[in-house]
Protein backbone atom coordinates (compact mmCIF):
# COMPACT_ATOMS: atom_id res chain seq x y z
CA UNK A 1 0.00 0.00 0.00
CA UNK A 2 1.37 2.78 -0.82
CA UNK A 3 2.32 5.91 1.62
CA UNK A 4 -0.22 8.70 2.04
CA UNK A 5 0.90 11.69 3.47
CA UNK A 6 -1.63 13.64 5.80
CA UNK A 7 -3.71 16.85 4.95
CA UNK A 8 -1.46 19.42 5.22
CA UNK A 9 -3.95 21.35 8.42
CA UNK A 10 -3.22 17.81 10.12
CA UNK A 11 0.69 18.70 9.74
CA UNK A 12 0.41 22.14 10.72
CA UNK A 13 -1.74 21.01 13.58
CA UNK A 14 0.54 19.11 14.42
CA UNK A 15 3.72 21.14 14.19
CA UNK A 16 1.58 23.90 15.95
CA UNK A 17 0.97 21.33 19.09
CA UNK A 18 4.52 20.66 19.37
CA UNK A 19 5.91 24.06 19.48
CA UNK A 20 3.80 24.72 22.26
CA UNK A 21 4.62 21.31 23.79
CA UNK A 22 8.25 21.94 23.72
CA UNK A 23 7.94 25.65 25.12
CA UNK A 24 5.83 24.12 27.99
CA UNK A 25 8.46 21.79 28.52
CA UNK A 26 11.30 24.16 28.40
CA UNK A 27 9.91 25.82 31.10
CA UNK A 28 9.35 23.28 33.34
CA UNK A 29 12.63 22.34 32.65
CA UNK A 30 14.65 25.64 33.03
CA UNK A 31 12.70 27.27 35.57
CA UNK A 32 11.38 29.90 33.53
CA UNK A 33 9.75 33.10 34.76
CA UNK A 34 6.13 31.99 35.57
CA UNK A 35 7.20 28.21 36.97
CA UNK A 36 6.83 28.91 40.42
CA UNK A 37 3.48 27.66 39.71
CA UNK A 38 5.34 24.00 39.45
CA UNK A 39 5.51 23.58 43.40
CA UNK A 40 7.34 21.99 45.16
CA UNK A 41 9.33 19.06 46.09
CA UNK A 42 8.95 16.98 49.72
CA UNK A 43 11.54 17.42 52.13
CA UNK A 44 12.18 16.09 55.83
CA UNK A 45 9.41 14.51 57.61
CA UNK A 46 6.59 15.10 55.00
CA UNK A 47 8.92 13.18 52.94
CA UNK A 48 9.76 10.60 55.69
CA UNK A 49 6.25 10.09 55.89
CA UNK A 50 5.84 9.29 52.07
CA UNK A 51 8.32 6.77 52.35
CA UNK A 52 6.58 4.97 54.79
CA UNK A 53 3.81 4.28 52.66
CA UNK A 54 2.52 0.86 51.78
CA UNK A 55 1.95 2.71 48.09
CA UNK A 56 5.53 3.82 47.97
CA UNK A 57 8.21 1.38 46.03
CA UNK A 58 11.68 2.23 44.85
CA UNK A 59 11.49 6.04 45.09
CA UNK A 60 8.12 6.88 43.95
CA UNK A 61 4.17 6.13 44.59
CA UNK A 62 2.42 2.75 42.47
CA UNK A 63 -0.67 2.27 41.17
CA UNK A 64 -2.70 -0.59 42.81
CA UNK A 65 -1.70 -2.16 39.36
CA UNK A 66 1.16 -1.68 36.85
CA UNK A 67 0.10 0.53 33.82
CA UNK A 68 1.09 0.20 30.23
CA UNK A 69 3.05 3.24 28.73
CA UNK A 70 1.81 4.51 25.89
CA UNK A 71 5.03 5.39 23.37
CA UNK A 72 5.47 9.50 21.95
CA UNK A 73 5.41 7.46 18.28
CA UNK A 74 1.86 6.20 18.19
CA UNK A 75 0.59 9.25 20.32
CA UNK A 76 2.38 12.03 17.97
CA UNK A 77 0.44 8.92 14.69
CA UNK A 78 -2.75 9.56 15.87
CA UNK A 79 -2.21 13.13 16.00
CA UNK A 80 -1.10 13.29 12.33
CA UNK A 81 -3.48 10.35 11.02
CA UNK A 82 -6.38 10.38 13.43
CA UNK A 83 -9.65 11.30 12.65
CA UNK A 84 -10.05 14.94 13.01
CA UNK A 85 -12.36 15.43 16.18
CA UNK A 86 -14.43 18.50 17.81
CA UNK A 87 -12.16 19.16 20.73
CA UNK A 88 -13.82 22.29 21.74
CA UNK A 89 -16.88 23.98 21.02
CA UNK A 90 -17.49 25.81 18.31
CA UNK A 91 -20.32 28.05 20.06
CA UNK A 92 -20.60 29.68 23.38
CA UNK A 93 -21.47 26.88 26.73
CA UNK A 94 -24.61 28.01 28.13
CA UNK A 95 -22.98 28.56 31.03
CA UNK A 96 -25.30 29.46 34.60
CA UNK A 97 -24.00 32.24 36.46
CA UNK A 98 -23.90 32.07 40.36
CA UNK A 99 -23.80 34.67 43.00
CA UNK A 100 -23.03 33.80 46.51
CA UNK A 101 -26.69 34.28 47.86
CA UNK A 102 -27.27 31.73 45.64
CA UNK A 103 -25.31 29.25 48.34
CA UNK A 104 -26.96 31.23 51.33
CA UNK A 105 -29.70 28.57 52.27
CA UNK A 106 -27.97 25.48 52.10
CA UNK A 107 -29.82 21.95 51.91
CA UNK A 108 -28.40 18.70 53.48
CA UNK A 109 -26.94 18.34 50.62
CA UNK A 110 -26.02 19.79 47.22
CA UNK A 111 -23.25 19.79 44.60
CA UNK A 112 -22.78 22.18 41.82
CA UNK A 113 -20.67 21.92 39.29
CA UNK A 114 -17.70 24.21 37.92
CA UNK A 115 -16.70 22.55 34.76
CA UNK A 116 -14.68 19.74 34.40
CA UNK A 117 -13.76 18.24 37.80
CA UNK A 118 -14.42 21.65 39.62
CA UNK A 119 -17.02 21.43 42.71
CA UNK A 120 -18.53 23.03 44.93
CA UNK A 121 -19.95 20.22 47.81
CA UNK A 122 -22.79 21.29 50.56
CA UNK A 123 -22.65 18.54 53.12
CA UNK A 124 -24.46 18.65 56.67
CA UNK A 125 -23.56 22.23 57.06
CA UNK A 126 -20.40 22.13 55.94
CA UNK A 127 -18.79 23.88 52.29
CA UNK A 128 -16.43 21.64 51.00
CA UNK A 129 -14.31 23.10 47.68
CA UNK A 130 -13.39 19.97 45.44
CA UNK A 131 -10.05 20.34 42.79
CA UNK A 132 -10.94 24.07 42.21
CA UNK A 133 -9.52 25.98 39.32
CA UNK A 134 -10.42 29.15 38.65
CA UNK A 135 -7.69 29.56 36.30
CA UNK A 136 -7.28 30.61 32.56
CA UNK A 137 -5.20 27.75 31.78
CA UNK A 138 -4.26 24.15 33.12
CA UNK A 139 -0.58 24.87 32.48
CA UNK A 140 2.78 26.12 35.04
CA UNK A 141 2.80 29.15 32.12
CA UNK A 142 0.49 31.57 30.57
CA UNK A 143 1.17 31.27 26.99
CA UNK A 144 0.67 27.45 26.48
CA UNK A 145 -1.88 24.78 27.69
CA UNK A 146 -5.12 23.69 27.70
CA UNK A 147 -7.46 27.02 27.74
CA UNK A 148 -10.62 27.37 29.32
CA UNK A 149 -13.59 27.41 27.34
CA UNK A 150 -15.56 29.77 29.75
CA UNK A 151 -14.93 31.94 32.49
CA UNK A 152 -15.52 30.50 35.71
CA UNK A 153 -19.43 30.32 36.32
CA UNK A 154 -18.74 31.49 39.87
CA UNK A 155 -17.05 34.18 39.91
CA UNK A 156 -14.23 34.56 42.38
CA UNK A 157 -15.83 37.37 44.30
CA UNK A 158 -18.87 35.68 44.72
CA UNK A 159 -17.11 32.80 46.25
CA UNK A 160 -18.85 32.09 49.51
CA UNK A 161 -16.93 31.04 52.98
CA UNK A 162 -14.96 27.30 52.87
CA UNK A 163 -14.96 25.37 55.34
CA UNK A 164 -11.96 22.80 53.79
CA UNK A 165 -10.39 22.90 49.99
CA UNK A 166 -9.79 19.06 48.76
CA UNK A 167 -7.16 17.78 46.26
CA UNK A 168 -7.03 14.44 44.39
CA UNK A 169 -3.42 14.69 42.84
CA UNK A 170 -1.33 17.30 41.63
CA UNK A 171 -1.94 18.09 38.23
CA UNK A 172 -2.64 21.52 36.53
CA UNK A 173 -6.11 20.48 36.02
CA UNK A 174 -6.81 20.14 39.33
CA UNK A 175 -4.69 21.90 41.49
CA UNK A 176 -4.42 25.29 39.93
CA UNK A 177 -1.72 27.84 40.99
CA UNK A 178 -3.52 30.56 40.59
CA UNK A 179 -6.34 29.12 42.97
CA UNK A 180 -4.33 28.13 45.61
CA UNK A 181 -2.71 31.67 45.78
CA UNK A 182 -6.31 33.35 46.13
CA UNK A 183 -7.64 30.44 48.75
CA UNK A 184 -4.37 30.75 50.87
CA UNK A 185 -5.01 34.34 51.77
CA UNK A 186 -9.00 32.69 53.08
CA UNK A 187 -6.64 30.44 55.30
CA UNK A 188 -9.13 27.86 54.83
CA UNK A 189 -8.09 23.83 55.46
CA UNK A 190 -6.63 21.66 52.99
CA UNK A 191 -6.92 17.98 52.69
CA UNK A 192 -4.63 16.18 49.68
CA UNK A 193 -2.77 13.33 49.35
CA UNK A 194 0.43 12.43 50.78
CA UNK A 195 3.40 15.19 49.49
CA UNK A 196 1.15 17.69 47.99
CA UNK A 197 1.48 19.79 50.78
CA UNK A 198 4.72 20.79 49.85
CA UNK A 199 3.26 22.67 46.88
CA UNK A 200 0.90 24.12 48.80
CA UNK A 201 3.56 25.22 51.46
CA UNK A 202 5.60 26.23 48.70
CA UNK A 203 2.81 29.04 47.19
CA UNK A 204 2.12 30.75 51.14
CA UNK A 205 -0.79 28.17 52.98
CA UNK A 206 0.02 27.83 56.39
CA UNK A 207 1.42 24.09 56.90
CA UNK A 208 -0.98 24.00 60.15
CA UNK A 209 -3.71 24.61 57.39
CA UNK A 210 -2.90 21.04 55.33
CA UNK A 211 -3.69 17.75 56.43
CA UNK A 212 -2.13 15.06 54.13
CA UNK A 213 -3.98 11.81 54.07
CA UNK A 214 -2.60 7.90 52.45
CA UNK A 215 -5.24 5.55 51.18
CA UNK A 216 -8.05 4.69 53.27
CA UNK A 217 -6.62 7.47 55.71
CA UNK A 218 -9.81 9.62 57.52
CA UNK A 219 -9.96 12.88 58.60
CA UNK A 220 -12.53 14.63 61.03
CA UNK A 221 -14.17 18.11 59.66
CA UNK A 222 -16.54 18.61 62.34
CA UNK A 223 -19.28 15.83 61.86
CA UNK A 224 -17.73 15.13 58.19
CA UNK A 225 -15.75 12.29 57.92
CA UNK A 226 -13.42 12.81 55.00
CA UNK A 227 -11.58 9.53 53.42
CA UNK A 228 -8.94 9.47 50.84
CA UNK A 229 -10.03 6.70 48.70
CA UNK A 230 -7.36 4.37 46.77
CA UNK A 231 -7.22 5.45 42.80
CA UNK A 232 -5.44 4.29 39.58
CA UNK A 233 -3.92 7.39 37.92
CA UNK A 234 -0.32 9.25 38.47
CA UNK A 235 0.87 12.42 39.64
CA UNK A 236 3.69 15.16 38.52
CA UNK A 237 3.80 18.56 37.57
CA UNK A 238 7.27 18.37 35.66
CA UNK A 239 8.88 15.86 33.35
CA UNK A 240 10.84 14.68 36.04
CA UNK A 241 9.13 14.34 39.28
CA UNK A 242 6.61 11.72 37.78
CA UNK A 243 4.84 9.85 40.72
CA UNK A 244 6.94 12.01 43.14
CA UNK A 245 3.41 12.75 44.91
CA UNK A 246 0.42 10.25 45.65
CA UNK A 247 -3.19 10.41 44.49
CA UNK A 248 -6.64 9.42 45.63
CA UNK A 249 -10.29 9.80 45.40
CA UNK A 250 -12.49 11.15 48.25
CA UNK A 251 -15.55 9.59 50.47
CA UNK A 252 -17.45 12.47 52.41
CA UNK A 253 -19.25 11.18 54.97
CA UNK A 254 -21.72 12.92 57.28
CA UNK A 255 -24.50 11.40 59.74
CA UNK A 256 -27.21 11.20 57.07
CA UNK A 257 -25.64 11.89 53.72
CA UNK A 258 -22.33 10.52 51.41
CA UNK A 259 -20.90 11.45 48.35
CA UNK A 260 -17.88 10.07 46.62
CA UNK A 261 -16.02 11.78 44.29
CA UNK A 262 -13.20 9.54 42.14
CA UNK A 263 -10.55 11.93 41.10
CA UNK A 264 -8.86 10.49 37.98
CA UNK A 265 -8.61 7.05 37.89
CA UNK A 266 -8.99 4.07 35.74
CA UNK A 267 -11.26 0.84 36.49
CA UNK A 268 -9.55 -1.06 39.66
CA UNK A 269 -10.44 -3.96 42.00
CA UNK A 270 -10.61 -1.63 45.25
CA UNK A 271 -13.32 0.38 43.73
CA UNK A 272 -15.51 -3.05 45.36
CA UNK A 273 -13.71 -2.04 48.58
CA UNK A 274 -14.36 1.21 48.56
CA UNK A 275 -18.33 1.03 48.09
CA UNK A 276 -18.18 -2.00 50.75
CA UNK A 277 -16.31 -0.27 53.58
CA UNK A 278 -17.23 3.50 52.50
CA UNK A 279 -21.16 3.44 50.40
CA UNK A 280 -23.70 3.46 49.19
CA UNK A 281 -23.28 7.35 48.36
CA UNK A 282 -26.09 9.27 47.45
CA UNK A 283 -24.08 11.06 44.59
CA UNK A 284 -21.37 9.81 42.79
CA UNK A 285 -18.63 11.97 41.04
CA UNK A 286 -16.51 10.62 38.66
CA UNK A 287 -14.52 11.08 35.63
CA UNK A 288 -16.00 10.81 32.15
CA UNK A 289 -13.74 12.84 30.04
CA UNK A 290 -10.30 12.99 28.68
CA UNK A 291 -9.70 9.02 27.90
CA UNK A 292 -8.25 7.55 24.72
CA UNK A 293 -7.03 3.83 24.30
CA UNK A 294 -3.33 4.54 25.40
CA UNK A 295 -4.94 5.62 28.66
CA UNK A 296 -6.81 2.67 29.59
CA UNK A 297 -4.76 2.40 32.72
CA UNK A 298 -5.25 5.67 34.13
CA UNK A 299 -8.42 7.00 32.97
CA UNK A 300 -12.02 5.91 32.96
CA UNK A 301 -13.72 6.08 29.47
CA UNK A 302 -17.78 6.98 29.49
CA UNK A 303 -18.82 3.07 30.28
CA UNK A 304 -16.17 2.80 32.80
CA UNK A 305 -17.15 5.04 34.53
CA UNK A 306 -20.82 4.01 34.82
CA UNK A 307 -19.39 0.33 35.66
CA UNK A 308 -17.05 2.83 38.30
CA UNK A 309 -20.65 4.05 39.81
CA UNK A 310 -22.11 0.39 39.96
CA UNK A 311 -19.05 -1.01 42.07
CA UNK A 312 -18.88 2.08 44.65
CA UNK A 313 -22.42 1.73 44.97
CA UNK A 314 -23.74 5.18 44.10
CA UNK A 315 -27.16 5.95 43.35
CA UNK A 316 -26.68 9.22 41.47
CA UNK A 317 -24.14 9.15 38.68
CA UNK A 318 -23.03 12.93 38.22
CA UNK A 319 -20.33 12.80 34.99
CA UNK A 320 -17.18 15.10 35.82
CA UNK A 321 -13.68 16.17 34.57
CA UNK A 322 -14.99 17.08 30.92
CA UNK A 323 -16.83 20.29 29.32
CA UNK A 324 -14.15 22.96 30.25
CA UNK A 325 -10.68 21.69 28.79
CA UNK A 326 -9.49 20.27 25.38
CA UNK A 327 -7.36 17.33 26.81
CA UNK A 328 -7.48 14.80 24.74
CA UNK A 329 -8.31 13.36 20.75
CA UNK A 330 -12.27 12.97 21.12
CA UNK A 331 -14.71 15.35 20.71
CA UNK A 332 -15.23 16.93 23.19
CA UNK A 333 -19.53 16.22 23.65
CA UNK A 334 -18.64 12.48 23.59
CA UNK A 335 -17.84 11.74 26.61
CA UNK A 336 -21.65 12.73 27.54
CA UNK A 337 -22.89 10.92 24.41
CA UNK A 338 -21.48 8.19 25.35
CA UNK A 339 -22.63 7.92 29.25
CA UNK A 340 -25.95 8.67 28.49
CA UNK A 341 -26.09 5.35 26.56
CA UNK A 342 -24.31 3.35 29.19
CA UNK A 343 -26.25 4.49 31.88
CA UNK A 344 -29.38 3.74 30.17
CA UNK A 345 -28.17 0.74 29.69
CA UNK A 346 -28.32 -0.02 33.33
CA UNK A 347 -31.09 2.24 34.26
CA UNK A 348 -28.45 4.50 36.31
CA UNK A 349 -29.94 8.03 36.83
CA UNK A 350 -27.45 10.58 35.58
CA UNK A 351 -27.25 14.03 36.29
CA UNK A 352 -26.77 16.00 33.47
CA UNK A 353 -25.58 19.51 34.52
CA UNK A 354 -25.16 22.68 32.65
CA UNK A 355 -21.67 24.86 34.05
CA UNK A 356 -23.12 26.23 37.36
CA UNK A 357 -26.16 24.24 37.94
CA UNK A 358 -26.66 22.61 41.09
CA UNK A 359 -28.20 18.60 42.72
CA UNK A 360 -29.66 18.04 45.34
CA UNK A 361 -30.06 14.85 45.77
CA UNK A 362 -32.25 12.85 45.87
CA UNK A 363 -34.14 15.11 43.23
CA UNK A 364 -32.90 14.88 39.48
CA UNK A 365 -32.53 17.54 37.64
CA UNK A 366 -34.51 18.02 34.33
CA UNK A 367 -31.62 16.90 31.74
CA UNK A 368 -31.25 20.00 29.23
CA UNK A 369 -29.22 19.14 26.14
CA UNK A 370 -26.98 22.60 26.44
CA UNK A 371 -24.13 20.64 23.57
CA UNK A 372 -24.41 19.75 20.23
CA UNK A 373 -25.45 16.32 19.44
CA UNK A 374 -22.57 14.08 18.16
CA UNK A 375 -21.97 10.95 16.70
CA UNK A 376 -18.88 9.08 18.03
CA UNK A 377 -17.48 5.83 16.36
CA UNK A 378 -19.30 2.99 17.77
CA UNK A 379 -16.36 0.42 17.12
CA UNK A 380 -14.27 2.79 19.14
CA UNK A 381 -15.39 2.56 23.07
CA UNK A 382 -12.67 2.03 25.05
CA UNK A 383 -10.40 -1.01 24.89
CA UNK A 384 -9.25 -2.18 28.68
CA UNK A 385 -7.50 -5.12 27.83
CA UNK A 386 -4.08 -3.96 29.03
CA UNK A 387 -5.75 -2.81 31.90
CA UNK A 388 -6.25 -6.39 33.38
CA UNK A 389 -9.89 -5.32 35.03
CA UNK A 390 -12.08 -6.75 32.92
CA UNK A 391 -14.06 -8.88 34.79
CA UNK A 392 -15.13 -5.53 36.75
CA UNK A 393 -17.10 -4.86 33.30
CA UNK A 394 -19.43 -7.70 33.37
Amino acid sequence: MPFKLPPLQSVGRVMTSYVKVLAWGGAMMLGLPGCHSMGKSAEGERRSRMERSPQWHEGKFTNPRERTQASRFSLLKEMVFGQPAERSPADKIPVQTRQRKDFDQAPELRTTWLGHSTLLVEIEGKRLLIDPVWGERASPVSFAGPLRWYPPPLPWEELPEIDAVLISHDHYDHLDHFTVLKLAARGVQWIVPLGVGAHLESWGVTPQNIVELDWWEAHELAGLTITATPARHFSGRGLLDHESTLWCGFAIAGLRRRVYYSGDTALFDEMSAIGERLGPFDLTMIEVGAYDRHWVDVHLGPEQAVRAHQLVRGKIFLPVHWGLFSLAFHSWTEPMERVLVAAQEHNIPVAVLRPGESIVPPDLPAMTRWWPKTVWRSGEADPIQSSGVEHLMR
